[in-house]
């Protein structure tokens, strides 16, 4: 009975021994989770230590960032309203600059243009200025044009025509080129019932009729590339295309050269003697001058005589000038209308006219 209990309190042990492993080990571990959670290791204990430093770090940088942005920001708002103070200090100063630099020329400007009286009509525009005057003379009448060129395109000679040896006046010639003045150039010869412009001609850089070395005291005059009044006696091609001549026509004789008066051929002294009259001058500035003057016949008893014109454009201050055909050719229109009193009564059909353009 004894061994039976016995027995039987063993066999309960080995069977519940399993469980009260089980309990002890829970018991053990719970112990040890609870002991971790409670007590940090090292490891992590650094590393919240280190989070901890570089948020500090962190907040130092970005306020120090944040410090230096505001203090950029003023130091480039400064800089910049000095920018704009230097900027327009520098504008002002350019503007005086270019003023004053412009005062010598428009000095000169009034001085030659008080010597013509006051202007009748003016014409001004971005590509020129043309003044007119009426001029008072005590042996003949006279007009006068001063010619302000600011574009390349402002001034150009036209031909009569589409073909050569054709033929129009200065009027139609304004007209058809939708021109603002206009004036007769160049010399002519006519032949079978057509009429040529009078030895070198050039058009838009190209000659013409070829080039004819000067003779007989004919001249050539016109612009060059750089809007400059060119002109006078060649011998030769070379030394014409050295000017670089955009255009241009030729007659006799060359009135002023460098301000001083030249030598009258014997002929045009007296042959005739007055006469209508057409001058293109300039000054120093390269404005140009027209005078075109009026006279009631061709034999010589009124007009201008070509002394006299000398005389007048020096004391006008002209540079240069070069008389073009006269009598009957001589044509002075501006701003659509004619100013000046053709001898022959009418305007004459011409083969070239200078021309310019508003």
């Amino acid at each position: 009975m004894n061994i039976t209990v016995k027995t039987l309190n063993r066999t309960a042990l080995l069977a519940l021994s399993p469980f009260v492993g089980i309990m002890l080990w829970l018991l053990i571990s719970t112990a040890a989770i609870e002991l971790s959670q409670d007590v940090p290791s090292d490891s992590i204990f650094e590393e919240e230590v280190s989070e901890r430093i570089y948020m500090t770090e962190a907040a130092a940088g970005l306020d120090q960032a944040r410090d230096t942005a505001v203090h950029t920001s003023k130091s480039i708002k400064t800089e910049i309203e000095l920018y704009n103070k230097t900027n327009a200090e520098m504008n002002a100063i350019a503007k005086t600059a270019t003023a004053q630099a412009k005062r010598p020329l428009q000095i000169y400007d009034s001085n030659i243009t008080a010597k013509l009286g006051k202007p009748a009509a003016t014409i001004n525009t971005d590509k020129l200025r043309a003044q007119l005057f009426y001029l008072k003379n005590d042996s003949f009448r006279s007009y006068a044009v001063k010619i302000q060129l600011k574009s390349d395109d402002a001034m150009k000679m036209v031909m009569g025509g589409s073909e050569l040896g054709k033929s129009m006046t200065t009027l139609e010639a304004v007209k058809q080129h939708k021109a603002a003045v206009g004036v007769n150039a160049g010399g002519f010869a006519d032949g079978g019932g057509k009429r040529y412009p009078l030895s070198t001609t050039v058009m838009d850089g190209e000659y013409v009729s070829g080039f004819q070395a000067s003779y007989s005291d004919l001249f050539f005059v016109g612009l060059n590339d750089k809007n400059k009044l060119i002109g006078g006696k060649f011998t030769s091609k070379e030394q014409l295309d050295a000017k670089k001549p955009k255009f241009g026509a030729s007659f006799v004789p060359v009135l002023l050269k460098n301000g001083a008066a030249q030598q009258i051929p014997a002929k045009w002294q007296t042959s005739p003697k007055r006469a209508p009259r057409t001058v293109i001058a300039n000054y120093k500035d390269d404005q140009l001058l027209l005078l075109v003057t009026d006279g009631y016949n061709e034999a010589g008893s009124s007009g201008a005589t070509l002394a006299e014109l000398q005389t007048l454009l020096r004391g006008y201050g002209a540079i240069d000038a070069y008389n073009l055909d006269g009598g009957g050719s001589s044509s002075l229109i501006f701003n659509g209308k004619v100013i000046n009193k053709p001898s022959d009564g009418n305007l004459r059909k011409l083969p070239t006219h200078f021309l310019f353009f508003k």
